[in-house]
C-alpha cells in the first residue's frame, strides 16, 4: 500500500498512539522514514545491543539493560520535517512533545539556529614566573599553537573544523599567585570531539611550557561547550492556545507568569530546566550523544549569571500572540563510536535524517523548546496530574497483566472508571478476557452493545492445508476471537473517505481506477460492484485483526466494509454475495487467493474447504462439528507475512518441478482429512502429530522464516502436541496444539519478545 502525502504531512500521524507496535514501525516505513533495511531490524529486534557487543563498550558487562525508543511526532524545524527518535523511561514525555510540536506546528513550526560546533579545551599551566608576560607571548605566538594543533588532525581541518582560535586566562590562586589556563577553541564539525580536543591540548603541552617558563598540569577538554550554542523560537497566536475550559489568552498569560516564576527563583527553575532536559536528554541518548555531558553544560550556563534561572523565556508578542525562546549550550556531534558499537543508535540517526551536528543541535534546541511548553501549559491547565492519568493508566495495565491483544481494552476502561488502580485493573483484564471467550461477565454497556452493532468480518488461523489448498488440496479452518469492524455514513464531503486510525491511513477513493493503489482498488471494486461510488459516505474501519500476521486481516476488512454499506443502505446482500464480493478483493491483495480468508471471514464458522480446481467451478466448504472445542495458541513473530510473496514464490517453484510439489500438496491433502477424523473423536495427540508432519512439508516449501520456526520451537519445548505456521508464512503467525499447559506456552513466548493468545476453536 502506498499512501501519499505532501511534504509538509510526512511527520503527522493521527492516533499513532493507538497502533500496535508493528503498525507504527510499518507506517513509518511508507511514508519512507525507514529503509527496508532499518524496518526488517526494527520488526526483528536485530537492532538490539547485544551482550557480546556491549561488553566491547565498558568494563565487567554481565548484562544489558533496555530502554524505550518512541518517536516525537509533529516536528517541524526549520521549515524541515522530523520524526524525533527518543530514548526514555517516563511516561508522557513522548506524548507531550509530539501534543506540542502540534500545536507549533500550526504556527509554522519551531525557528532554530546554532553557532558553529565549537568545544573547548583547556591546558593549566601552574608556576609561570610572568604570568601576565607569558600571557602576552602566547597571544603573540597564538598561531604557532594553533598550527601545531591542527597538524595533529589534518583530516579535521580538510573537512572545514580544527582550532580555530585560541583565548589566554588568569586565574588568582588561592595560596597566591597566578594560574594561567590556554583556552583552545576547536570546530570538531560533526564529530562530538572530545578525544580530539584532549589530543590537541596533549599536543601544544610541550610549546606552551616553553613559552610561559611555567609548567603544563591539566590539559582537558571543558563541557561547559557555551560557543556551541542553539537559539530556538516559537510564536503561537492566542487562539492556537485555547482549549480544556481555557480560552487562548488566559493559556499565553497563565504560561508567561509561570516562565517568570522560574527566572527569578532558582528552586523553580531547576525543575523548569529539568522539563526541557527530559526531551533534551531523550534524543541524546538516542543519537549515542553524551547527555550527562549537555546537562552539566546546560546547567552551568543557567547559573552564568551568579544566579541559577531558566533557560527559556516567554512572553507576550506585539499581536498578543505566545512567544517561546530558548538559548542553551548543544555540543552534539553524529559521527563516532557509538554509531559503530551500537546498531540502535545508527538506526535512530537514519530515522531522524540530520546531515549535520549542527542540525542534530538545532533538532534538539526545539525538542527542549517544545518540552518546556507543554510542561508550562499543563501546569496552568488541567495540572501535570490530570495530564499523566492514561499514561498511568498504561502502567497499572501493564503491571495488572493486560497482554498486548487485550491491553488498549483495558486501558480505555480503566480510565473511564477513574480508579486507576491495579486492583481494577486486574479485574478488567479478567472480564475482557471472559468476554473474549464468550463467558458472559456483566451486563454490557452501551458502549459495548455499539461496538457489537458494527459491521464484523472475522479473522481466521488455517489449522492444516494452507498453500496446498491453492492447488485443489482440502483445508481446515477456523474464525477466532480476533475481528475487523466498520461502520458507513453518510457526508457532505462530495467523495468516499476511508479511516482506519489504529493504521494511520485516511485517504479518500479515487474515483479513476487508474490512480487508485492497492488498498484503494480493494475499496474500489467494492464500491463499483455495489454501484456506490458516487455516494458521499465516510467509511471508518476499527482493525482487530493484527496486519499481515496470516490472521485474515485483508479478507476480514473487505467483508466488514462489504457488511458497513449493505446496513448502511439496506442493499439486503446474502452472505454468499458478501463472500464473492471479498474473494475480489483478495484477489488484488493476494494475487491467486484460495479463497477460504473470505469464506471464513463471511461465515465465522470451523470449515473444511476444497477450492473449485477447475474454471467457474464452485468450492466444497462443510461446516465441521468437534465433540469439545480444542485449544490452541496462536504466536504472533510481528514479522509481516505477506501472503501474494509467498504464493508467487510457491508458484514458480511449483512451474520449474509440478511433479515434485504436487506430490508435496498431494500429502498436505492426506493430512488434512486424517486430521477431521482426528477432531472428531478428540484425538488431539494425533492431531498434534499431523500438525508436526504439516509444518514440515510447508518447511519444504520454503515458507516459513528464522521467527516462526523459533515460535515452533518454544511451543514445542513447552509442551504443545503441535505446533506450526499457519496462514502464507514467511513471517505472521504460528499455531499451537496445548490441551493443559496453555498459560506457559503463552508466557514463554512472551518471554522470547512474541505476542500469544489462548484460542478455543470449534
Amino acid at each position: 500500500m502506498s499512501i501519499e502525502r505532501s511534504s509538509a504531512e510526512r511527520s503527522r500521524f493521527p492516533a499513532f498512539f493507538k497502533l500496535s507496535v508493528s503498525d507504527r514501525v510499518r507506517i513509518i516505513h511508507e511514508r519512507g522514514w525507514l529503509s527496508d533495511v532499518d524496518y526488517q531490524m526494527l520488526i526483528s529486534g536485530e537492532h538490539t545491543l547485544k551482550v557480546h557487543k556491549a561488553d566491547k563498550m565498558i568494563e565487567n558487562v554481565v548484562g544489558v539493560m533496555g530502554l524505550p525508543i518512541g518517536l516525537g511526532l509533529n516536528f517541524l524545524v526549520n521549515g524541515r520535517d522530523y520524526i524525533v527518535p527518543l530514548v526514555v523511561e517516563e511516561p508522557s514525555i513522548v506524548a507531550a512533545l509530539s501534543s506540542a510540536a502540534k500545536v507549533v506546528r500550526g504556527a509554522s513550526g519551531f525557528h532554530v539556529e546554532s553557532t558553529a560546533p565549537v568545544l573547548i579545551g583547556q591546558v593549566q599551566v601552574i608556576g609561570a614566573p610572568h604570568p601576565a608576560r607569558a600571557k602576552a607571548v602566547l597571544l603573540q605566538r597564538k598561531d604557532e599553537l594553533l598550527n601545531l594543533a591542527n597538524s595533529l588532525h589534518p583530516q579535521m581541518v580538510a573537512r572545514g573544523g580544527g582550532a580555530q582560535d585560541m583565548e589566554v586566562h588568569l586565574h588568582a590562586r588561592a595560596e597566591g599567585g597566578d594560574m594561567l589556563v590556554v583556552h583552545l577553541l576547536v570546530d570538531t564539525r560533526d564529530a562530538m570531539g572530545a578525544n580530539l580536543v584532549n589530543t590537541m591540548c596533549e599536543g601544544i603541552a610541550s610549546l606552551v611550557e616553553s613559552m610561559t617558563g611555567g609548567r603544563v598540569f591539566l590539559r582537558i577538554l571543558s563541557n561547559l561547550t557555551d560557543r556551541a550554542m542553539v537559539r530556538a523560537r516559537c510564536v503561537i497566536p492566542a487562539e492556537g492556545l485555547a482549549g480544556k475550559g481555557h480560552d487562548g489568552e488566559e493559556v499565553r498569560d497563565g504560561i508567561v507568569l509561570a516562565n517568570e516564576f522560574a527566572c527569578i527563583d532558582p528552586y523553580r527553575a531547576v525543575t523548569h530546566n529539568k522539563g526541557i532536559m527530559n526531551g533534551v536528554d531523550a534524543v541524546a541518548l538516542a543519537s549515542g550523544n553524551d547527555w550527562r555531558a549537555i546537562e552539566a553544560a546546560a546547567h552551568a550556563y543557567a547559573a552564568r549569571g551568579g544566579r541559577y534561572t531558566a533557560l527559556t523565556r516567554w512572553y507576550k508578542g506585539e499581536q498578543g500572540e505566545l512567544v517561546g525562546e530558548l538559548d542553551m549550550p548543544m555540543k552534539v556531534g553524529i559521527v563516532g563510536g557509538s554509531l559503530q558499537s551500537n546498531a540502535t543508535v545508527a538506526l535512530n540517526l537514519r530515522l531522524l535524517g540530520v546531515k549535520s551536528a549542527c542540525e542534530l543541535a538545532e533538532v534538539m534546541g526545539a525538542v527542549g523548546l517544545a518540552q518546556n511548553f507543554s510542561a508550562l501549559r499543563a501546569l496552568v491547565t488541567e495540572g501535570i496530574q490530570h495530564g499523566h492519568m492514561t499514561l498511568h493508566a498504561r502502567s497499572v495495565a501493564s503491571t495488572a497483566g493486560a497482554t498486548a491483544e487485550i491491553f488498549d481494552t483495558v486501558v480505555e476502561r480503566l480510565v473511564e472508571t477513574g480508579e486507576i488502580k491495579i486492583w481494577k485493573a486486574r479485574e478488567i483484564v479478567e472480564q475482557v478476557r471472559a468476554e473474549a471467550r464468550g463467558v458472559s461477565a456483566g451486563a454490557a454497556t452501551s458502549d459495548q452493545s455499539a461496538i457489537d452493532q458494527r459491521a464484523c468480518g472475522h479473522g481466521k488461523i488455517i489449522l492444516l492445508g494452507e498453500h496446498a489448498v491453492v492447488y485443489g488440496s482440502h483445508a481446515i479452518a477456523a474464525p477466532v476471537p480476533l475481528a475487523v469492524r466498520a461502520t458507513a455514513h453518510d457526508t457532505t464531503s462530495g467523495g468516499v473517505d476511508m479511516l482506519i486510525p489504529r493504521w494511520g491511513v485516511e485517504y479518500r477513493l479515487q474515483r479513476d481506477p487508474a490512480h487508485r493503489d492497492s488498498l484503494q482498488r480493494s475499496l474500489g471494486i467494492i464500491f463499483d460492484a455495489l454501484d456506490l461510488t458516487e455516494r458521499s459516505v465516510h467509511i471508518e474501519v476499527f482493525p482487530g485483526v493484527p496486519r499481515a500476521m496470516g490472521l485474515g486481516g485483508s479478507a476480514a476488512m473487505a467483508v466488514a466494509v462489504i457488511r458497513a454499506l449493505d446496513q448502511h443502505y439496506r442493499l439486503g446482500l446474502r452472505d454468499d454475495e458478501v463472500n464473492a464480493l471479498a474473494y475480489r478483493c483478495e484477489e488484488v491483495a493476494h494475487g491467486s487467493p484460495s479463497g477460504i480468508d473470505n469464506t471464513v471471514a463471511t461465515y465465522g464458522k470451523l470449515v473444511l474447504y476444497k477450492r473449485g480446481w477447475q474454471p467457474n467451478e464452485a468450492p466444497i466448504m462443510r461446516e465441521l462439528a468437534v465433540p469439545k472445542p480444542i485449544p490452541i495458541v496462536i504466536g504472533i513473530s510481528r514479522k509481516e507475512s505477506l501472503t501474494a510473496v509467498t504464493v508467487g514464490k510457491v508458484r514458480n517453484a511449483w512451474q520449474r518441478n509440478s511433479t515434485l510439489y504436487e506430490g508435496i500438496f498431494h500429502q498436505i491433502d492426506e493430512l488434512v482429512l486424517q486430521a477431521v477424523e482426528a477432531m472428531q473423536v478428540q484425538d488431539l495427540e494425533r492431531l498434534g502429530d499431523l500438525m508436526n508432519i504439516c509444518h514440515g512439508l510447508l518447511n519444504a516449501l520454503r515458507v516459513s522464516s528464522w521467527e516462526v520456526e523459533e515460535l515452533v520451537q518454544i511451543a514445542r519445548e513447552h509442551g504443545a502436541l503441535g505446533a506450526k505456521l499457519t496462514g502464507g508464512g514467511g513471517g505472521g503467525s504460528i499455531i499451537a496444539l496445548c490441551p493443559g499447559n496453555r498459560d506457559k506456552v503463552v508466557a514463554a513466548m512472551r518471554d522470547a519478545g512474541y505476542q500469544a493468545m489462548e484460542v478455543e476453536i470449534g
